[in-house]
Order: C-alpha cells, then structure tokens, then sequence
C-alpha cells in the first residue's frame, strides 16, 4: 500500500512518553486530527482522505464510513468498540481493530479511587474545608464491608485483585463466567438481584450498552449502597439514580462517565448534576485510562495495527461483529 493518510480523533493520543505521531510518519504516513466527539459536518472532508482511522470513544457510524472511500482501518484506541457500527464496518470492507489490556490496570486503579473517595466523603470533605466546614461526616472501613463488581473481565479482575488487601467480602455477577471460575479468583458468584441486595459497594465493569441499573434494581439494593462506574454511561438509568441519592437510598454514585459527556450525546444536563446531589456524588472527567502507562499502551497497539496494515501484515487485536470485547 501506497503512502496513506491517518485519522487521528483520541485526545491522549501520542501525549505519553511514547512518540506515536513520530512513529506513525517515521512509516512515511500522513497524519491528521480531527474532533474527538465525532462530528460528522467536521470529520467529513478529513474522513475522505483517510484510509486508517485511529478513533476515541466518539461514535463510528454508517455514515462515517459512507464519508471514507478510501478507509481500510478503524483502529479503536482502547478496548470496548460499542461505539463502532462493526456490520457497517464489515460491510464495507473496513477491518476494526482495539487495544485490549493497555488500559485495564489504570482504569482498575480508578474504580479503587472512586470507591475510596465516594465511600469516605473525600470531595464533600474537601468542600466543606475549604468553605470552613468542619463537621464530620462518619463512614465506614472498606473491609468490613461486602463489594460487588458486575462484570469480571480484564479490568474487573484487577479490581478484585486490589481489593484483597483490604479483607472485604467480594461477590460478582458475569454471565460469561462460570461460579468456578470467579470462585478461583476469589469472588462468590451471585445474581444482579442477590448481588443488589447484599452488596454495600457495587462497581461497574460491564460490556455493552443495556441498562442494568434501574427503578427495579434500585427497589431491591441494600439500603446505603455506594455505586461506581468507570464503565459506560448508558449501564445505569441516571434518572433512577438520582431518585434513590434524593430518598437516601443510595448514600453516594461516583461516576468516571454521564449521558452528557461529549461523543454521547445527550442533550440535556444530567440529574445527577443537580446542586442537591452535590455532597452525594463524585464526578470525574473520563480520565479512568488516563495514564502514562496505559496512553503508552493504547498508542502502541493502535500504532501496531496502522503500520500492519501499510505493510500487508496480519492485523493485531481484530474485532469482528461476533466478537465484541469488554
């Protein structure tokens, strides 16, 4: 294949201590950026050029696809590809490739950081310092507590595997695992309804867009739940959510994602983000993959793919529509 042009549309993209834009040119190849949400009015006349397409979260529609005649690549930079129309993709001759691992222990780390900081009110703390507040707001010791994490795949695993120096109980529910298997790596497998009523902590790690937590999940939760995603934004009915922090069901949501994070969609401001629901949730901006480390790797893999495909070699890390990953 001839000297190509690169869409690049991830914002972290090269900005680690690897030089992937230099690897990338080094190859002989052009690149180029474009909006990390997607746009398509914006994308459309970088979109006609490109042939390898190095794309974030934003959504990869049919119509995207329609836009690029000359795309051979999408090269998904992380690992979940929800956001990719992959029959288009197939349909079009266009192989889909993502980066499975290179992100898992950062975003591992934060679902940790965000158990801690919701579970022990460190932002409402901090708030209230800075505003000459000291009342104590009382909270409990993680390993005396029970935690579920839905979803037990490479990041969920990290998770448990961080949670074993604090001694708490540890339940989960992945319908892709047998109870041996979860039971080898130290978790008891229960349903999402047991997991629900038993948990005092539930983590998200989950693939996929269908909404798990719900009006329906939420009647039967124990009383106090804390409840943290790094996952996807469409797992949890946001408005349900905010019902339960507003009655004192939930006693606190931490979130590294919201409906109305950009390349999602949603039009209209969150109801978690009601000025009521302050002290009770912890927001961060998707930066669950954001180190060093995993930008490195998401780099590296995304790179390996682009220059496989100039050079007519097997393509790493391919993603067919019956082979969608976590």
């Amino acid at each position: 294949m001839s000297a190509t042009t690169v869409l690049v549309t991830t914002r972290s993209f090269s900005s680690g201590t690897f030089a992937a834009t230099a690897a990338l040119q080094e190859a002989g190849l052009e690149v180029i950026t474009g909006p990390s949400d997607h746009d398509l009015a914006q994308l459309r006349p970088l979109l006609a050029e490109a042939v390898a397409w190095i794309a974030g979260t934003g959504p990869v529609t049919a119509e995207h696809l329609d836009a690029a005649p000359k795309l051979r690549l999408v090269a998904r930079y992380g690992v979940g590809v929800e956001a990719v129309d992959l029959e288009a993709a197939a349909q079009r001759d266009v192989a889909v490739t993502n980066t499975p691992g290179a992100n898992s222990s950062a975003v591992a780390d934060h679902a940790l950081a965000l158990i801690l900081a919701a579970l022990r009110r460190i932002t409402s703390g901090d708030r209230g310092v800075r505003a000459g507040d000291w009342r104590v707001q009382r909270s409990h010791e993680l390993g005396n507590l029970s935690v579920g994490l839905v979803g037990l795949g490479r990041i969920g695993r990290g998770v448990v595997q961080r949670l074993s120096g604090f001694g708490c109980e540890v339940l989960g529910h992945d319908p892709g695992l047998d109870e041996d298997e979860l039971r080898s790596i130290g978790v008891q497998s229960v349903t999402l309804t047991e997991l629900a009523a038993r948990s005092d902590v539930v983590s998200l790690h989950a693939p996929g867009e269908q909404t798990l937590i719900d009006t329906d999940w939420l009647a039967g939760a124990k009383r106090g739940l804390v409840l943290v995603n790094t996952a996807r934004a469409q797992l949890v009915d946001e408005a349900a959510v905010a019902r339960a922090l507003a009655e004192e069901r939930l006693s606190a949501y931490a979130t590294d994602t919201l409906s109305t994070e950009p390349g999602i969609g949603e039009a209209e401001a969150s109801p978690l983000l009601a000025e009521g629901l302050r002290d009770l949730t912890v927001f961060t901006p998707h930066i669950g993959a954001q180190t060093v480390e995993a930008v490195n790797e998401m780099s590296r893999g995304a790179v390996a793919a682009v220059l496989a495909l100039v050079s007519g070699g097997a393509l790493p890390n391919l993603v067919s529509p019956e082979s969608r990953e976590a």
